[in-house]
């Protein structure tokens, strides 16, 4: 058998080269983070449900899931399934196309809120 074959592989970090002409007065600087989809998408189901003057469990039931479920998926904590999202704007009388579009401008909210300090509001 051939010694290579059985000398374990090791995994040796990138280390970074020099910086390009220039760049080293540059400060480095990074983008923030991105918000999680489902934090924002449950945002904005809450949003919803709030403006509509609605309680959890009424929507829930409407919704059949369970109360739980349904607030950790609006506290982003879970990533609900599409029947679920089907399931729960049908009981707020959303579209799906709606949340989506609601979601995607809430996302973009926060992408320039989190460049220029803005805060942004989820009501519809």
């Amino acid at each position: 058998m051939d010694h290579a074959l059985r000398t374990p592989l090791r995994l040796v970090p990138r280390v970074p080269g020099p910086p390009a002409p220039g760049e080293e007065s540059r400060p480095a600087q990074r983008r923030p983070p991105e918000p999680l989809l489902r934090v924002v998408l449950g945002g904005v189901l809450r949003a919803e449900r709030t403006a509509q003057r609605r309680t959890l469990a009424d929507v829930a039931t409407a919704a059949r899931v369970s109360l739980p479920y349904l607030s950790e998926v609006e506290r982003g904590r879970k990533e609900p399934s599409s029947e679920v999202l089907a399931a729960v704007c049908e009981a707020l009388d959303l579209t799906l196309t709606d949340l989506v579009t609601r979601t995607g401008t809430a996302l973009a909210g926060r992408a320039g809120a989190g460049r220029s300090g803005a805060t942004l509001s989820l009501a519809a």
